[in-house]
């Protein structure tokens, strides 16, 4: 009896094993079958993101790396300039709502929201809003246009001689 149930375990595990190995064969041949948007995807959130880290981090190189050239940026690099000389501290979000992509244009839909201090000991101001951010490119992801209610040039929106909590339940 002994010998029975040792031969039945060797059994089942011999038969588990088999069938793992068969599962894992027949589903390992699964590939992405739309591997180059995928990494277009990926690169486009990417530059999405080094926009707003460049934005927080202050720099200014990076900032205009992610431009394309062609652009039309001087009053959008002018705000954010002005943001960088007005504030010791900038904390900013980006949630990506939508892309839309047709050919090398690209159309990010972002909803960001964010802190803007003008020392440590300032409790800041906190605005959010909706843009879209139009790249172009494929392999290289480049900022060809902003539109929107977009975080950059918020020294001229936040009036200094205004209290924030006043400034929040104004209609």
């Amino acid at each position: 009896m002994i010998r029975s149930r040792t031969a039945c375990r060797r059994s089942l595990a011999r038969f588990l094993v088999g069938f793992l190995l068969v599962l894992s064969v027949g589903c390992s041949g699964k590939t992405l079958q739309y591997k180059d948007d995928h990494d277009r995807i990926l690169r486009i959130d990417q530059a999405v993101e080094s926009l707003r880290k460049s934005y927080v981090e202050r720099d200014r190189n990076a900032l205009d790396a992610l431009l394309l050239p062609s652009g039309n940026f001087d009053q959008v690099q002018r705000e954010i300039q002005s943001d960088f000389e007005t504030f010791q501290d900038i904390q900013l979000e980006f949630s990506i709502e939508r892309i839309l992509i047709e050919g090398d244009n690209v159309d990010v839909f972002v909803h960001w929201q964010g802190q803007w201090k003008r020392n440590s000991g300032e409790a800041g101001t906190r605005q959010r809003g909706h843009g879209r951010l139009a790249w172009v490119g494929t392999q290289s992801i480049l900022l060809r246009e902003a539109q929107g209610d977009l975080p950059f040039g918020m020294a001229s929106r936040a009036n200094p001689s205004e209290d924030p909590a006043r400034r929040a339940s104004k209609p």
